[in-house]
């Protein structure tokens, strides 16, 4: 079955989503885990790890939602949520953890047209990094 355009956009925000992510938070081209602290090659063994996962909408490309974590982390230890929502008080300040778990159950509908925007606003980010 072919993708739908929704599908497609939501895919290359995810790509170009990711790659801001993990080059915001790295040094030198290296990221460490936010729940691990083990340091890796942003592009070899780090994820855009989410604290709430991304089939929520609402909070699938909120960047104080997204950080980069191992491959163990994110995907083996289902994202080690608990010591994800530490970090994020951590650096944020206390208490966004629960804001971004009440966002995350909100009902959101991106439009096409603010897909499109989001790509655009996270390449000509990328462009800084690259």
């Amino acid at each position: 079955m072919p993708k739908t355009k929704r599908a497609k956009l939501e895919a290359k925000l995810d790509k170009v989503f990711s790659l801001y992510i993990r080059l915001r938070d790295a040094k030198d081209e290296f990221c460490t885990c936010v729940t691990c602290g083990k340091t890796k090659h942003y592009k070899d063994g780090i994820h855009c790890g989410h604290f709430q996962s991304r089939r929520h909408k609402a909070t699938r490309w909120n960047e104080k939602n997204a950080h980069p974590q191992c491959a163990a982390c994110n995907t083996f230890n289902q994202g080690e949520q608990y010591k994800h929502a530490l970090y994020i008080d951590n650096r944020y300040g206390k208490g966004e953890a629960d804001k971004l778990v009440v966002l995350a159950n909100s009902s959101v509908k991106w439009s096409i047209h603010e897909l499109e925007c989001l790509i655009d606003d996270y390449e000509k980010r990328l462009n800084k990094f690259l």
